[in-house]
């Protein structure tokens, strides 16, 4: 006799059943979200904006928005459709009013801009453990780090080898030489006035700089202003270096070297100056918890996603928050590092060309730079 079918066989001449059904794949999260809260603080209640991009997504990467030379400012809604940005924030403080340069190093697509100036010319906020050329970067492959970065650079020539101090930068240090490129479009004179510490202290009395162009030098002098032309590179000194750079004539030939070294041992493709108030999961020790405004900060997951947050604040309805409570936020967002930026009056956030925070000025506040996420 033959066996009994079992189960889920047919029967000899019976018509086969049907195909089993293929497996949907599960539908892929948004690679970028943006999402308003209300936070209730001991002051009042906050309306805090975040933005949250996969950078471990091909078709979406970070940059750096900035104009066409360092003090070149704009509002983040026009940095944003510049550079075709989904999200952007706005980045760095920097010299109001004055140069409107970065405080801080900066790098766009692999170029270095900016170093940081002295520490005591930084005009932010005081952030514990905070170090000169603090960053937020992020790499070619879209991986973002919380770094450091460090000017290396240098002038050699009849005299010797001289070192540079800082690049593009609003305040050389004293005893220093600043190097300015084309990227650097203010006045000269001024980034050797004032202190280590004290932007309004003196100009040093002795300032001296050299613009050379195809490795030779082609002007000495005092110090200009204006746009530095394409191709040429300008040297500015103030005491020490003002007198070692006036060992150098014209037609001297001089090789300037400059580049950004970083902590981490890997120059990233996108940096903003940012002081670090969030590291490894636990809010930095010590940051204000008195001080109420509006705040922009930005922070990194475990799983490589950056965080982009904005915290309204100097109104009724959202009352702003204080350093320590942006760290928290941030923690709370899921970020394990993060950074504070320029707050205030520059507060703003974009998504999707619009404007989802509510900034605190009557009229958008320009700004250098900001940080953006594209789609490519």
């Amino acid at each position: 006799m033959a066996p009994a079918a079992g189960a889920g066989s047919a029967a000899p001449g019976a018509a086969p059943g049907p195909a089993a059904a293929p497996v949907a794949p599960a539908p892929q999260a948004p690679a970028i979200t943006h999402r308003e809260e209300r936070v209730d603080t001991p002051a009042g209640p906050v309306t805090v904006d975040i933005v949250v991009a996969d950078l471990n997504r091909s078709e979406l990467r970070a940059t750096l928005l900035t104009g066409a030379t360092v003090g070149e400012r704009s509002s983040v809604p026009a940095h944003a459709r510049r550079g075709g940005a989904v999200a952007a924030i706005n980045g760095d403080f920097f010299d109001l009013a004055r140069s409107n340069a970065p405080a801080g190093p900066s790098v766009r697509d692999g170029r270095a801009l900016t170093s940081a100036v002295p520490p005591g010319r930084r005009l932010a906020p005081g952030v514990p453990g905070a170090q000169q050329g603090d960053v937020l970067a992020v790499d070619d492959d879209g991986t973002p780090r919380l770094d450091r970065l460090t000017l290396d650079a240098s002038a050699t020539g009849p005299t010797g080898r001289l070192r540079i101090d800082t690049l593009n930068a609003y305040a050389v240090p004293v005893g220093g030489i600043g190097l300015f490129t084309s990227d650097w479009a203010g006045d000269r004179a001024a980034t050797l006035c004032g202190s280590n510490t004290d932007r309004d202290a003196p100009c040093a009395p002795d300032r001296f700089e050299v613009v050379v162009r195809d490795g030779a030098v082609t002007a000495v002098g005092p110090p200009g202003g204006g746009a530095v032309p394409a191709g040429e590179q300008v040297l500015a000194g103030r005491d020490q270096g003002a007198a070692a750079l006036r060992g150098l004539a014209v037609g001297d030939r001089v090789t300037v070297r400059q580049g950004l070294t970083a902590a981490s041992g890997t120059v990233p493709r996108t940096a903003v100056g940012a002081s670090p108030i969030l590291r490894d999961g636990t809010p930095v020790a010590g940051l204000d918890s008195r001080s109420r405004d509006p705040r922009s900060a930005a922070g990194l997951t475990a799983q490589g996603r950056l965080i982009l947050l904005t915290a309204d604040g100097r109104e009724s309805t959202s009352v702003g928050i204080t350093l320590a409570e942006t760290a928290e936020q941030l923690r709370r967002a899921g970020a394990v590092d993060g950074v504070n930026l320029d707050g205030g009056g520059s507060s703003t956030m974009v998504f999707r060309d619009q404007v989802v925070n509510s900034p605190s000025e009557d009229a958008y506040r320009l700004v250098p730079n900001a940080l953006g996420v594209v789609e490519n």
